[in-house]
């Protein structure tokens, strides 16, 4: 199933180019239901692509994506949870920091896990039982303390009755860690703590597609992931989601 992995990266490597070569000479943005939410005509684009190219490489899944009204049932067999350009904030305004995720369920549980940012060209990957990879060399979780530790974070932007708690949660691990971090992408941001260069992430509220691809990468790293109040994520529904290399970690209370 090796090369099932590197089927899907190509996919995804050919996405990339087209993040690349965006034209921004003409107006692109629409938004979307939630503050600060965006859309542009490179997710659709992109999206579409990945659903017309995976559905090629394993014609039985189902795909479920984040540009479009999908409810695929992700519980039997294949499914493929996508997001065609996680930090698409970033993108509107080339920050140069975002990515694009596929996730691949076999009956509901994370199976592979594709991510890559093409503007360092890095793609991670992995798939269960046979460890992550970043450019095919294997990555595993640092194994720092959180005291020395950087945290990343999402601030749930789209829901704004949850801005003050994420900021508080912030600095809540910020006082137990080396300093802090904010990407705008939370698949990055997984992937970051999976290759040992972060420690910590948590967002209050995340879709699937966020962390669909990150959640296999980062546990075949040798790291941690789950909801803030312990359970495990879902991927039928959106959760909170944190995610560590193991560190030990002073809950947050609040």
């Amino acid at each position: 199933m090796n090369c099932l992995v590197e089927q899907i990266e190509k996919v995804v490597r050919e996405c990339g180019e087209i993040l690349l070569h965006a034209d921004r000479t003409s107006s692109f943005v629409s938004s979307k239901e939630g503050h600060g939410n965006f859309v542009t005509v490179y997710d659709k684009k992109i999206q579409e692509k990945l659903q017309k190219d995976l559905a090629v490489v394993l014609s039985e899944a189902v795909f479920v994506g984040e540009e479009e009204d999908m409810h695929a049932d992700i519980h039997n067999g294949y499914a493929f949870v996508v997001d065609p350009i996680d930090g698409t904030a970033n993108f509107v305004r080339d920050l140069k920091a975002s990515v694009i995720s596929v996730g691949l369920l076999k009956d509901g549980q994370p199976y592979i896990g594709v991510v890559y940012n093409p503007y360092l060209d890095e793609m991670y990957t992995a798939k269960k039982d046979c460890g992550a990879f970043l450019n095919k060399k294997p990555i595993k979780v640092s194994d720092k303390p959180l005291s020395e530790g950087i945290v990343l974070f999402g601030t749930a932007p789209y829901y704004k009755e949850l801005n003050d708690k994420a900021f508080d949660m912030a600095h809540h691990y910020f006082k137990q860690a080396l300093d802090l971090r904010r990407t705008g992408t939370a698949a990055l941001d997984i992937c970051l703590i999976a290759s040992g260069r972060a420690e910590l992430f948590f967002e209050l509220i995340l879709q699937p597609w966020d962390y669909a691809a990150g959640c296999i990468i980062l546990t075949e790293a040798g790291g941690k992931i789950e909801t803030l109040e312990g359970t495990s994520v879902t991927f039928d529904k959106p959760c909170s989601v944190i995610a560590t290399n193991g560190c030990k970690v002073v809950p947050y209370k609040g």
